[in-house]
C-alpha cells in the first residue's frame, strides 16, 4: 500500500544517484479506509492513533490529515460505510421482484455473505466499536442496520407466514450474528468454501422452527459479602466496562462503584485496571474450558457431550451477560502477556468443541467445524445484546436451540 515510485537518471557521465519521484496513489482514500478499519477492528477505537494508521500506510500523519481531519472522522466514515454497504446488500434489483420469496431471501443472504467476507477484518468496527460513535452518527448507523433487519424479517415472514413477529426478529438477529461472527477470529478458509459454509448455516437458521419461548425468570442474584472486596471489585468493573467501554472507565470509577474510600484501595487486590480486566477474562475462559472434561465424561456420544456444553454455556452466559460481552469486545485491551495466555485457552476450547462437532458431522473438516463453533458462541452475546435478559422471545431454550441448529444443522437429538 506504499507510494508508487519511478526513477529519473541523469544520462551525463558521473550521473547522480537515481532520484525517486513519489506519486500519490489514486485510491489513497480507499487504502486509508481499509487500513484504518482493520486497525480499529484489531485494537479498538481508543487503541489506535492517526500516527499508527499513517505508519501502516507508510505515509506521514500530515499526509493522512489531508484526507481526514481527525481520527474520529476516519472512524465515523468507516462505520457508516459499512452500514451503507449492508443496507445496499439487502436492496434487490427490480428484476427480482417477481421471484419467489425463498429465492429473494437467498439472494439477500448471498449478498450479505459476500459483504461480510470482503469486510471481515473491519467487522469489529460495527460489532464492538460502534458504541463510540457520537449520538447523531450512531442514529444514522442504527437506521441503516434497521433497514437490513426489516428486510430480513419481511422475507422470513413471506417464506413462513405463520411465524410471529418475535420469532422473525430472533431469526433475523441470529442470521446477522452468524454472518458477522467471522470478524471475531482469524480461522483461514478459502473464500468459496467460507461462503458455502455460511450459506448452509444461514439456511438452517432461516428454516428452523423455534421452540416455545420458555421460562424467562431471572437467575437469583447472590449478594457479594462486603468482605469479599476483590470479588466485588471484579463484578463492578465488568459492569462499568460493559456500560462505558474499558477506555472510558478509570480506577477511581471502579473504586466508587465498589464502595471503596479511594482508588488506592483497589491496588490492595489488583495491580492495575488492566489486571482487573485480565482477571475477568480468565474467569470467562476458565468457565468454558472447565466444563469440557465433565461433559465428555458424562456423555455416551459426541453429540450428547456437545449438547451439554451448549446448555452450560448458555446458562452461564445468561447469568453473566456483561462478562460475556466484555470478553468479546475488550480483548484488545488485555495486557499482552495475559492476552497470549487467554488466546491459547480459547483456541484449545474451540478445538475441543470442533473435535466433538466433527464426531457428529463427519463431512466437516476441522477448520469448518471451528468456524461453526465460533458462529454458535457468538450467537449468545449478539442475541443478548439485541434482546436483553428479560425479553421472553429470546429465552435460554431458544438460544440453545439456535446454537444447535448452527452447529448440527438441526436440533439436537437426545438419542444420538
Amino acid at each position: 500500500m506504499g507510494v508508487q515510485e519511478s526513477r529519473v537518471v541523469d544520462k551525463a557521465d558521473g550521473a547522480k544517484p537515481p532520484r525517486v519521484i513519489r506519486k500519490r496513489p489514486r485510491n489513497r482514500r480507499a487504502q486509508i479506509a481499509a487500513v484504518s478499519a482493520e486497525a480499529f477492528g484489531a485494537l479498538g477505537y481508543h487503541g489506535v492513533s492517526m500516527e499508527d494508521i499513517a505508519s501502516r500506510l507508510d505515509i506521514t500523519s500530515t499526509a493522512l490529515y489531508r484526507h481526514y481531519p481527525s481520527k474520529y472522522a476516519l472512524f465515523r466514515a468507516e462505520a457508516l460505510r459499512l452500514g451503507s454497504l449492508s443496507e445496499r446488500a439487502v436492496r434487490l434489483p427490480d428484476a427480482a421482484a417477481d421471484l419467489p420469496a425463498e429465492r429473494r431471501l437467498e439472494q439477500v443472504l448471498d449478498a450479505l455473505i459476500a459483504g461480510s467476507i470482503t469486510n471481515r477484518r473491519s467487522a469489529a468496527v460495527l460489532r464492538w466499536q460502534r458504541r463510540y460513535l457520537a449520538d447523531a452518527d450512531a442514529a444514522v448507523l442504527a437506521a441503516q442496520l434497521s433497514t437490513v433487519n426489516a428486510v430480513l424479517m419481511s422475507l422470513l415472514a413471506e417464506t413462513e407466514p405463520t411465524r410471529s413477529t418475535g420469532d422473525r426478529a430472533v431469526l433475523a438477529a441470529a442470521l446477522l450474528s452468524v454472518l458477522s461472527s467471522i470478524g471475531d477470529h482469524h480461522v483461514s478458509i478459502p473464500v468459496r468454501a467460507l461462503a458455502a459454509l455460511l450459506g448452509a448455516a444461514c439456511h438452517a437458521v432461516a428454516h428452523c422452527a423455534l421452540p416455545p419461548p420458555g421460562d424467562t425468570a431471572a437467575l437469583a442474584v447472590t449478594e457479594i459479602p462486603l468482605t469479599f472486596k476483590h470479588e466485588l471489585l471484579l463484578v463492578r468493573a465488568v459492569e462499568l466496562f460493559h456500560q462505558r467501554g474499558y477506555p472510558n472507565v478509570s480506577v477511581e470509577d471502579i473504586a466508587t462503584a465498589a464502595g471503596l474510600p479511594a482508588s488506592s484501595a483497589v491496588y490492595r487486590f489488583y495491580r492495575s485496571k488492566g489486571d482487573i480486566l485480565a482477571a475477568a477474562f480468565r474467569r470467562a475462559a476458565d468457565r468454558v474450558s472447565a466444563a469440557i472434561g465433565p461433559a465428555i465424561a458424562a456423555a455416551d456420544t459426541p453429540e450428547q457431550a456437545l449438547t451439554r456444553l451448549i446448555e452450560l454455556y448458555v446458562t452461564s452466559s445468561f447469568a453473566e451477560r456483561e462478562l460475556t460481552f466484555v470478553y468479546y469486545a475488550e480483548i484488545g485491551n488485555v495486557p499482552p502477556d495475559d492476552r497470549t495466555v487467554l488466546r491459547n485457552i480459547q483456541r484449545l476450547t474451540i478445538d475441543e468443541w470442533a473435535r466433538l462437532l466433527v464426531g457428529v458431522r463427519s463431512e466437516l473438516s476441522a477448520i469448518q467445524a471451528r468456524l461453526l463453533v465460533h458462529a454458535a458462541l457468538a450467537l449468545v452475546v449478539d442475541l443478548g445484546q439485541r434482546f436483553g435478559a428479560d425479553d421472553p422471545v429470546c429465552s435460554q431454550i431458544r438460544v440453545i436451540h439456535l446454537m444447535q441448529v448452527v452447529l448440527f444443522g438441526r436440533a439436537a437429538d437426545p438419542l444420538r
